[in-house]
C-alpha cells in the first residue's frame, strides 16, 4: 500500500472528525446551538441537556461514528496497526480541534470511543463498565470520561493488545484530561454540574 493511501486516510480521519455533529443537530433540528447554552460543549452530554435525549443520542452516536469509520476503513485496506491507530487518532484530534469551528471542538470522549471499538473491543468493554459505575455513583460524566480514558491503555496492555494501540490510548487519555481541565476546576470548586437525562426532554 502506498504512503499516499496511508496519509490519505490519516487526513480523512482528521476532517471526518472535524465535522461537528453536535452543532449539526442541535441548530438544524432543534434550534439551538450547544455552543451558546449549557456548559457550551459540542458533546451528547451538552446537546442533551439543551436540546433533549433523543438529539444527545443522535450527537452520541455520529460521534462515535467518526472515529469508528476511519479504522474501519483502514483495516480494511490492510495499512498496518499503527495507521490503522493513526486513522482512528485523526478523527479524535479533529473532534479536539475541528478545522470547521476554528478549531474549538469537544472532548472527544465519544469519538475516542468510536476509534477503539474495532481493534481493541474488550478493553473498551471493561473502560466503558467503569465510565457507567461512575456515572452512576457519581452522576458527574466528567468523571467517568477521565477516570475511563486513564483505565483504557492499561486494560490494553493487560489485555496483550498492540503496543502501537498501548500508546495511542496513553496519548488520547492526556488530551481527554487536558480538555476536560475546566470540568477538574469546577469539581474542585464543587460547582461541576450533575448529569440527569430527565433535565430536558423534546
Amino acid at each position: 500500500m502506498s504512503m499516499a493511501t496511508h496519509i490519505g486516510m490519516v487526513v480523512f480521519g482528521y476532517l471526518l472528525g472535524s465535522v461537528p455533529v453536535g452543532v449539526v443537530v442541535g441548530r438544524l433540528l432543534y434550534g439551538v446551538d450547544p455552543r451558546t447554552a449549557g456548559s457550551r460543549n459540542i458533546g451528547a452530554t451538552n446537546v442533551t441537556r439543551v436540546a433533549g435525549r433523543k438529539a444527545g443520542l443522535i450527537t452520541l452516536a455520529g460521534d462515535i461514528l467518526k472515529g469508528t469509520l476511519p479504522v474501519v476503513m483502514a483495516m480494511a485496506l490492510g495499512l498496518e496497526p499503527l495507521w490503522v491507530a493513526l486513522s482512528g487518532f485523526s478523527a479524535f484530534v479533529g473532534h479536539l480541534f475541528p478545522l470547521f469551528l476554528g478549531f474549538k471542538g469537544g472532548k472527544g470522549v465519544a469519538t475516542a470511543c468510536g476509534m477503539f471499538l474495532p481493534i481493541v473491543p474488550l478493553p473498551l468493554l471493561i473502560s466503558a463498565l467503569v465510565f457507567a459505575g461512575l456515572v452512576a455513583v457519581t452522576r458527574y460524566v466528567s468523571v467517568g470520561s477521565m477516570t475511563a480514558s486513564v483505565a483504557l491503555p492499561l486494560f490494553i496492555y493487560l489485555t496483550g493488545g498492540n503496543r502501537e494501540y498501548v500508546w495511542i490510548a496513553v496519548v488520547v487519555s492526556l488530551l481527554v484530561i487536558i480538555k476536560h481541565r475546566d470540568n477538574i476546576e469546577r469539581l474542585l470548586r464543587g460547582e461541576e454540574n450533575r448529569f440527569s437525562l430527565s433535565e430536558k426532554r423534546r
